[in-house]
């Protein structure tokens, strides 16, 4: 567990510094409160000093506190698909109607603001002394799905049918989220749902996908390898349909062959919130949670957004039972 432990430590300490974490005292700090150092060298260290319970708790959209490693609490489920989904904030038109545009530069442009707003928002939540949903900076946006089935309720959120104009207003888009400085991110942004994650929306959480090679290939990854391999988005959100009659979130097709090893991504993968619980109800792929969640881990997926269900905190169990 531990390399997914540091992949989303590593990824908080590029995108929020020292991620509130209080200054040690004495003159021996810990290496994970040094922010001279790298924040690999402070992830490391930082997950070694965690028991495998507290390991568990920071693999969900809840992460939770850790009080005497100095670790807030944090939830990285926030949403800017156009505008930060929080009150106070400016709204844009939906993406869908962006896209009517064909405009990247005007996109790109959006989405600096949109980063920008959405880290001061952060930064008023963490002055006040909490971290809930929509007020962390790991923004789950842009939907760069491809819109061929309108019976699909979420069609709206997409850049629409088109693969070529999907990828260059995402790649536009998580430009301006994240910043030109990868070291120093003014937020992340995730790209979803991958993949082919669209058909009618009352089997979304059940159904199985069986695009053609060429059609995988031509339409439904392109967007999804642009924002990778020229957008170097920091996050991908895996989703609730099956492929090739594996869960996307358990699926080393598209996780491991394509996005890691074809792709180079050096990212963490969330899930589609509840998508965990869906590889064991919706698909019937394992007998129970705690087999969902650690064939999603082993097969590259990091994070789970459970909404309030079971998930990723099975985990210290699974590992107690040798199935991770």
């Amino acid at each position: 567990m531990i390399n997914f432990g540091l992949r989303i430590v590593a990824a908080a300490l590029a995108c929020c510094g020292t991620v509130g974490l209080a200054a040690a005292q004495g003159a021996q700090k810990p290496a994970y409160l040094n922010p001279s150092l790298p924040a690999e060298q402070r992830a490391a260290d930082l997950v070694h000093r965690m028991t495998l319970e507290e390991k568990a708790t920071q693999l969900v959209n809840q992460a939770r506190a850790i009080p005497r490693l100095n670790v807030p609490a944090y939830d990285w489920w926030s949403e800017s698909l156009h505008g930060v989904a929080v009150n106070g904030t400016t709204e844009f038109p939906e993406p869908v109607g962006l896209a009517a545009t064909f405009d990247a530069p005007a996109i790109h442009s959006m989405a600096i603001a949109i980063g920008t707003e959405g880290r001061i928002k952060h930064a008023q939540d963490v002055r006040a002394g909490h971290s809930d949903i929509f007020e962390g900076l790991d923004f789950w946006a842009p939907n760069i799905n491809i819109f061929r089935d309108p019976r699909w309720g979420r069609g709206q959120e997409t850049y629409g049918e088109d693969p070529f104009l999907t990828g260059r207003l995402g790649v536009a888009f998580v430009g301006g989220v994240q910043g030109g400085d990868l070291n120093h991110l003014r937020a992340v942004a995730t790209s979803k749902h991958f993949a082919v994650h669209s058909g009618p929306e009352s089997l979304r959480h059940t159904f199985n996908v069986d695009p053609s090679a060429r059609d995988l290939e031509e339409t439904y990854l392109p967007a999804f390898r642009a924002t990778v391999t020229e957008g170097h988005v920091q996050s991908v959100m895996c989703a609730y349909n099956s492929i090739d009659e594996w869960p996307a979130c358990t699926n080393r097709m598209l996780l491991k062959d394509h996005l890691r090893d074809a792709w180079g991504f050096k990212g963490f993968v969330v899930s589609d919130c509840g998508a965990i619980v869906d590889v064991n109800q919706g698909h019937k792929k394992t007998p129970d949670i705690m087999h969902s969640a650690a064939l999603s881990l082993q097969a590259g997926t990091d994070l789970s957004c459970s909404m309030w269900t079971p998930g990723f905190n099975t985990l210290a169990d699974a590992v107690r039972k040798g199935l991770v």
